[in-house]
């Protein structure tokens, strides 16, 4: 997940119920692909970077789709936040990811960071303050999956698979085939999470 979950979190109370399976969630990367690409015309200046862990994935299959589409690579890689959150204190031990800048760097370029589910903001806040680390991009875009609102900064996604309204009670878990063995997206009503 991209976000922690509400406090005093304790198990699901059952598995949940699919929201997107497989050919959702494909159906949504491909339309992403083809808005990042309207939205750039230029896919020599673009750069994707998953958002450890699941964002990951997702940036390598954008990417594929859109070098299908334009016939050459794009650029992608992955970027670490772990360092920059800002729940370090109350989440002390989160392991640190390998962060991969493409061989192009970023200077210039039209970064995409790509996530899997946008929730709060703050793990796209600690994106944006790991990326000045790295070089300073033209123009900085997001893509997610999934939107399930619930907005703590003022974030917004500019490339969105699908909006979820969910209720802060719930956690939306997301699936993929490279780190999970299925490609879904399920809501699972959590017990002990108090809405106020």
């Amino acid at each position: 997940m991209s976000d922690p979950a509400p406090e005093r979190v304790s198990e699901p109370s059952a598995d949940g119920r699919v929201v997107l399976d497989a050919r959702d969630i494909s159906r949504a990367l491909t339309r992403i692909s083809h808005e990042i690409l309207e939205r750039n015309r230029d896919a020599e200046d673009l750069v994707l970077l998953g958002l450890h862990t699941r964002g990951v994935p997702l940036a390598r299959r954008i990417a594929a789709r859109i070098e299908a589409a334009e016939g050459h690579p794009v650029a992608h890689g992955a970027l670490d936040v772990t360092m920059y959150r800002d729940d370090l204190r109350t989440h002390p031990t989160r392991a640190p990811h390998h962060t991969e800048i493409p061989p192009v760097g970023i200077d210039g370029k039209t970064v995409v960071l790509v996530d899997d589910v946008l929730f709060s903001g703050r793990t796209v806040r600690a994106a944006l303050d790991a990326l000045a680390d790295y070089g300073r991009p033209a123009v900085v875009r997001l893509a997610v999956l999934v939107d399930r609102g619930h907005r703590q900064l003022p974030i917004r996604a500019d490339h969105v698979g699908k909006n979820l309204p969910t209720a802060r009670s719930e956690r939306v878990g997301l699936s993929l085939e490279e780190t999970d063995g299925i490609d879904e997206v399920r809501i699972v009503e959590l017990e002990g999470v108090t809405t106020a």
